[in-house]
């Protein structure tokens, strides 16, 4: 399974830059960019800021999805 994100989306529904997001929830520029690339999941409390920030339900930011490749080898929660 993959977290997806629809960060990107948000954060310039909301005219903000990576910048002025990275600095409402205290992280880096990067992190954010690592975000919306795929390539860091945030933990719990930077989630939650993220939801805060965005006037968005976390689990409408982030989801889990099964790739096809792996999905009979997985195991439902």
């Amino acid at each position: 399974m993959e977290v997806r994100n629809r960060l990107k989306e948000l954060r310039a529904r909301h005219g903000l830059t990576q910048e002025a997001l990275a600095k409402a929830i205290g992280v880096s520029r990067q992190t954010i960019i690592a975000m919306e690339k795929g390539r860091y999941n945030p933990s719990v409390q930077v989630a939650l800021l993220l939801a805060r920030v965005l006037g968005e339900p976390v689990e409408s930011i982030f989801w889990l999805e099964t790739s096809p490749s792996n999905a009979e080898g997985e195991r439902s929660l």
